[in-house]
């Protein structure tokens, strides 16, 4: 027992341990994460398990915010591939197809997390952990998901981007989800690349080739996916500890993942010039990209210099703000230039 300042007696709670393998120069054994985000878990049993499941349960599955941000990032694809107008059947089947595919891969995610996703505060009352819906009636759904996708895309699309989106659902949904998540604490910058598939492959759905523009589309989201999530992995790590999920934060400390938030930043703010850089934008974006650069790198700055416990996820948070605008800049400056 210890005291307070004003004499009381009281118990000390103790962080979440990490009691997985570190990697080479990670923190000893016995590294605790700062309890920041982290609450108290209610047992399972202590919640309903048998509620009527209803489509709201299906569409969480889904991770509908995070497949619109896809979604949309997907059509800024499209946009940027097209000299004029997107063709209508290419917008609206390739939209849905890649929604479609996005959806599948998120409910294969959680099915595969079902089981960390009990012991988190920020995911216990998600439909699996909670019996809302059973495992057999999530992977039904996936799969039904999935062949959707695939029909739509293959035969009302066009071949490649059906390959190259089972290719991007696959990555993150059995390569990151099943392997690299709980193998290294770089499990999000290697399955970064499946997430930062979704403009190629709008690009694809209207071209039917891969194009070298397209991948500078890719590049953004790949240098934007490491800052932005290890700032919600700081939020977070007494979660991620307690599920023994070896993410950067935990398995190297705050303090490291906080530097890598910036250097991912700079290099971001960095990627993000070359779409003007190589003629495929003009002026409108490169001061979108400077300004909305420049505040990303203010947050990423004074997460590394502060002890401000909200500021992981007001960062997270602005890393949101700064996709969509980002991307919006890359379309209104799109069709500006072909005024």
């Amino acid at each position: 027992m210890e005291r307070d300042s004003s004499g009381r007696n009281y118990r000390p709670s103790r962080a979440p341990v990490y009691h997985g393998r570190r990697s080479p120069g990670a923190p000893a054994a016995g590294y605790e994460c700062g309890t920041g985000g982290v609450t108290p878990l209610m047992s399972n049993r202590a919640i309903s398990m048998a509620p009527a499941r209803s489509w709201r349960e299906y569409l969480e599955l889904c991770k509908p915010r995070v497949v619109m941000l896809l979604v949309f990032t997907a059509m800024v694809g499209m946009f940027m591939a097209s000299p004029g107008w997107v063709p209508w059947d290419a917008f609206i089947f390739g939209s849905i197809g890649i929604g479609l595919g996005a959806a599948s891969g998120a409910a294969i995610n959680h099915i595969v997390d079902q089981r960390a996703d009990s012991v988190m505060a920020r995911t216990s009352r998600r439909p699996l952990p909670t019996g809302r819906i059973d495992q057999a009636s999530a992977l039904m759904f996936a799969g039904m998901l999935c062949l959707l996708s695939m029909v739509l895309l293959a035969t009302l699309v066009n071949p490649l981007t059906a390959v190259l989106t089972l290719a991007a659902m696959v990555g993150y949904s059995v390569v990151y989800t099943i392997f690299l998540k709980r193998a290294t604490p770089q499990n999000i910058v290697i399955g970064g690349a499946a997430g930062a598939m979704p403009p190629v492959l709008g690009w694809t759905a209207v071209t039917g080739t891969l194009d070298p523009q397209s991948l500078l589309l890719f590049l953004i989201i790949f240098a934007w996916t490491p800052p932005h999530f290890w700032a919600l992995a700081i939020h977070r790590c007494g979660d991620y500890a307690r599920a023994n999920v070896p993410m950067l934060p935990v398995t190297h400390g705050i303090a490291y993942t906080r530097l890598q938030i910036l250097l991912y930043t700079v290099l971001l703010f960095v990627v993000s010039l070359l779409p003007y850089l190589t003629h495929m934008s003009g002026p409108l974006y490169l001061v979108a990209a400077v300004l909305l650069g420049g505040v990303f790198l203010y947050y990423a700055i004074n997460l590394y210099r502060g002890r401000d416990d909200g500021l992981p996820m007001r960062t997270f948070l602005y890393s949101i703000y700064y996709l969509m605008g980002l991307f919006t800049a890359l379309l209104v400056d799109h069709y500006l230039l072909l005024l």
